[in-house]
């Protein structure tokens, strides 16, 4: 009896590489399901760079996300055998949804992992896409637990495992997104920001413009809190990240893809940072072919940018959808380059409004914690609010932490500035004042306790 590893092998190596021809076909075989969706031009992210920018809103497509592409591509091609023998998937949850869209219309019986941080909108999207054939199981804090659960499961079981982005497949259909800027947009576009988590998109898409638009520059965005494609890049192959910051669920991964890192290896280019990016421009490759760049975006950047896109735009983006136009925020691009952003998803739970607004504050520097000792006496309060409050600042959070000092009590106070500026001033008037104050620093593990 041989062996189902040299079995699955032996299968992979049979399958079409990723190319620019195979996401030509996946384009044809997803084009009854799954309708283009919109490009649009923003005037005010143009105003803002002095670039024409385009939204890719792949928040508009029937799940909300690209991974309907990706999943669908796949499905369809399964044998009869794999189909009976049902399908497995894990997600953070944009995935999940493509999969039970995809085994629903097909009649395929499917159970699909997720994180148990997977927002409840989008466990509840993934049961109304899946119907009764979606099974759904939580598991884990992480993608990765997920996904080793499914792995298990497809051991155990035998069931055909329908992978998020580490498959040809997967990722030959996110690519289709390529050809359609190209269709829509009626040119090459100078520069395409794509979010990176698991890394297929940005193998597709980029497979396909390198081959098709080669003029075309290439930026791939990660959360800083998940870089795991930048690890990669760095160490010559996937590497498993020791811990990630879950927040951007769509695209914390602790361990990118052999499949998109093989593809992404061969773009070439660098890493860059986001504090000093020099322009890009597409004339940096001396073989003619498009440069490519990886860079980070912090999660707090990531918070203001989806409160822009709603506030200015009406797009309701997650965080992982958000990545590419904040990443743009930070760019230095040519002055009327033609830029196209992809916003990938918009299942964003809206219980998850105020942890967005506080992440947006604290990065932009009107938001800051104190530890404050004052002394239990009439009138401490009201000295601290006139001898060190600001005219313009304001105390959004006071709570006690500790009363068994008879003297003095210690209480969290958050403070909102009414400009990042005003922050200096602020700690002269703690500093010169009676009351005992220290500033939580974030990240430091009192501050992440406390708030």
């Amino acid at each position: 009896m041989s062996n189902p590893l040299d079995v699955i092998d032996a299968l992979s190596a049979s399958r079409p590489a990723l190319s620019a021809d195979e996401i030509d076909a996946a384009a044809k075989r997803i084009a009854d399901i799954i309708e283009p969706t919109p490009l649009q031009r923003s005037e005010r992210l143009s105003r803002l760079t002095g670039a024409n920018v385009y939204l890719k809103r792949e928040d508009l497509s029937a799940v909300r996300s690209y991974k309907l592409r990706g999943a669908y591509n796949l499905v369809m091609q399964l044998t009869t055998s794999e189909r009976a023998a049902g399908v497995v998937a894990a997600s953070a949850g944009n995935h999940a949804q493509g999969v039970a869209f995809a085994c629903h219309a097909m009649g395929i019986k499917c159970r699909i992992y997720v994180p148990t941080t997977t927002p409840k909108q989008k466990r509840d999207r993934i049961r109304v896409h899946g119907g009764e054939f979606v099974q759904l199981i939580a598991v884990g804090e992480t993608y990765d637990a997920a996904a080793a659960a499914a792995a298990a499961d497809v051991e155990r079981t035998g069931a055909t495992m329908v992978p998020p982005f580490d498959d040809a497949r997967t990722a030959a259909g996110q690519g289709t997104i390529a050809p359609e800027i190209l269709e829509q947009l009626g040119t090459s576009p100078d520069l395409v920001v794509v979010p990176v988590g698991g890394g297929g998109c940005l193998a597709g898409i980029g497979t396909y413009l390198r081959e098709r638009s080669p003029r075309t520059a290439i930026l791939g965005v990660e959360p800083a809190g998940a870089a795991s494609m930048t690890a990669a890049l760095v160490a010559g192959g996937p590497v498993t990240l020791p811990e990630i910051d879950p927040f951007v669920d769509g695209a914390a991964v602790r361990r990118i893809g052999a499949v998109p890192f093989a593809a992404i290896a061969g773009f070439g280019g660098r890493v860059v940072s986001h504090a000093s990016l020099p322009l890009l421009t597409t004339t940096e490759s001396p073989s003619g072919a498009s440069s490519f760049r990886m860079m980070q975006v912090d999660e707090g950047a990531i918070c203001t940018t989806m409160l822009d896109l709603y506030q200015n735009e009406g797009i309701i983006a997650e965080p992982a959808g958000a990545l590419a136009v904040t990443a743009l925020t930070e760019l230095a691009v040519e002055p009327g380059s033609t830029v196209v952003c992809l916003v990938s998803g918009g299942n964003n739970d809206v219980s998850r409004y105020g942890e967005i607004i506080e992440r947006s504050l604290v990065h932009r520097g009107l938001k800051h914690y104190f530890l404050v000792d004052f002394p239990q006496e009439p009138g401490a309060l009201r000295r601290f609010l006139d001898e060190v409050l600001g005219p313009d600042d304001d105390i959004t959070m006071f709570e006690y932490v500790k009363r068994n000092n008879r003297e003095t009590g210690s209480a969290l106070v958050g403070i909102e500035l009414g400009a990042p500026e005003g922050l200096g001033a602020l700690l002269e008037r703690m500093a010169e004042s009676p009351i005992q104050c220290e500033r939580l620093e974030p990240g430091s593990p009192a501050y992440r306790y406390l708030t």
